[in-house]
């Protein structure tokens, strides 16, 4: 399993050359990144580089870091000038020129975001600003890991919903909120939310529809504010997740990306899909925090 913290990668449980080459991949996107941080970046700039799909990539980043790629840059970029406005003479409207910002009033706001304070106090007055390293890679043996799956083949199915699109790199607080939202305007009596379906059809731009669905009915096609979506045909990997609904979800996804994927023989990622089935809250006597809630992640996936 890959950990990632601000200063390290910790990979655990490796099997195989395949999960090398995925580590290695992120390793040298991560040095082509801080080789270029001053830079225009791309995500198609980044993967093309190291030959990997940009959903791929960015799926397998997020999942496993925490950050979106444009995230994890723009982090690198304001702790880097924090540095620079706390250590050099250089002018502050050079810097923010320097890290990708157009006005000094864009950079000052960004600035005082992420340090706590304006870049004048930093220079004037000698206030702390804040780190954030750059991610390194780490290996560490420490014994195998089995991860239960099934293989399915499914026919076309469709689904209605509530659908938005979200950007990558704000997907990790809008997707709750989205969901969150839906649920406190009590719209859970008309979508009870038993998928999760995100949607990346070209699998190489930098946002995703995601729907919040339930098997279609036509009782509630032409429902306001629902779309109905056909999900193609496809061979699903199914992985199953025991635990409370949110936690044991981003578990599962972690080890898909950062084991099982880099590392199977058999089967590679076929399309930008990636749905999470929820079961039915109310059979569990706490609901989705039950320590034995079941759910579902599924990808679709080829044989290489």
């Amino acid at each position: 399993m890959l950990i990632f913290n601000d200063d390290k990668i910790r990979l655990t449980n490796c099997k195989g050359v395949k999960i090398m080459e995925w580590i290695e991949s992120i390793r040298e996107a991560i040095s082509y990144i801080e080789e270029n941080i001053t830079e225009d970046l791309s995500i198609k700039e980044i993967t093309d580089r190291v030959n990997i799909s940009p959903f791929y990539f960015q799926k397998g980043f997020g999942m496993l870091s925490g950050y979106s790629i444009s995230e994890y840059i723009k982090r690198r970029r304001l702790a880097l000038a924090g540095s620079e406005v706390l250590s050099s003479n250089e002018k502050i409207i050079d810097i923010a020129i320097k890290y990708g910002y157009d006005s000094p009033d864009s950079f000052t706001k960004a600035f005082t975001r992420f340090h706590g304070v304006t870049p004048s106090a930093v220079r004037k007055e000698g206030a702390m600003i804040k780190s954030f390293v750059a991610l390194k890679i780490k290996f560490s043996l420490e014994g195998g890991y089995i991860m239960d799956y099934k293989i399915v083949e499914k026919d076309a199915f469709k689904v209605i919903g509530a659908s938005k699109k979200f950007k990558y790199e704000s997907a990790f607080t809008e997707v709750p909120s989205f969901w969150n939202e839906h649920i406190s305007q009590g719209k859970l009596k008309d979508i009870c939310g038993m998928y999760g379906i995100n949607i990346d059809e070209e699998m190489s731009g930098n946002e995703f529809e995601y729907l919040i669905a339930e098997d279609y009915s036509k009782e509630k096609e032409g429902m306001e504010g629902y779309v109905v979506k056909t999900i193609p045909k496809f061979t699903w990997a199914v992985f199953p997740c025991f635990g409370q609904g949110k936690t044991s979800i981003q578990e599962t996804n972690k080890k898909i990306f950062s084991e099982w994927l880099p590392n199977c023989r058999d089967y590679e990622i076929a399309a930008g899909y990636n749905i999470e089935m929820y079961s039915d809250p109310s059979e569990y006597e706490k609901g989705i925090l039950d320590e034995s809630y079941y759910s579902e992640v599924w990808i679709p996936v080829k044989r290489k």
